[in-house]
């Protein structure tokens, strides 16, 4: 169970695939992550740079000047920094864990608010509500976005979570 947030290294493995595509500024793979996330999601100045730096330090990107915008901090990814995103992308599905916990972790706290006495939580005009309607919209995009990104149409599963995990060879905590 995670306690909060994005699961940890995330960020930086991202940098490291957008700098695989191109050399990018740190305010482009801000936009760039906020893209990939629907709009969702967008990580703080604050950590996107000290990434670029600490990678620049670590010989795995390097700066490089361009004539047509001499003001911007490109960085570009070199032989090393290819080389630790392989070794990334070779543990990066242990990732898959921290990114259920979150997603579920999230909506569960979600529903609490708006299915338990003990929080209340006023509705505010032309705001989101703790409520079933919204909560069922939350779930609605969710099977929207599987259906656009798989190209298929979803179906509920009828097995526990025990079952699937026994049946996907998952280690459950006891």
């Amino acid at each position: 169970m995670r306690k909060s947030g994005p699961p940890k290294g995330l960020i930086a493995y991202l940098v490291l695939e957008l700098l695989e595509e191109k050399p990018r500024y740190g305010y482009e793979i801000l936009k760039e992550i906020r893209e990939i996330s629907g709009g969702h999601w967008e990580p703080s100045y604050g950590s996107v740079y000290p990434i670029l730096y600490k990678f620049e330090e670590k010989g795995w990107a390097e700066r490089i000047d361009r004539e047509d915008e001499p003001d911007r901090k490109y960085f570009e990814l070199t032989a090393a920094g290819q080389a630790e995103l392989e070794e990334r992308r070779e543990s990066g599905s242990e990732k898959a864990r921290d990114f259920a916990d979150v997603i579920l972790g999230f909506f569960h706290v979600y529903a609490a608010f708006s299915t338990d006495d003990r929080f209340e939580i006023p509705e505010i005009e032309g705001e989101w509500r703790f409520d079933e309607a919204f909560s069922r919209w939350v779930v609605e995009q969710v099977v929207r976005h599987y259906e656009h990104y798989f190209d298929a149409t979803f179906e509920r599963l009828e097995e526990t979570p025990e079952e699937f995990y026994d049946r996907h060879g998952i280690e459950t905590e006891e």
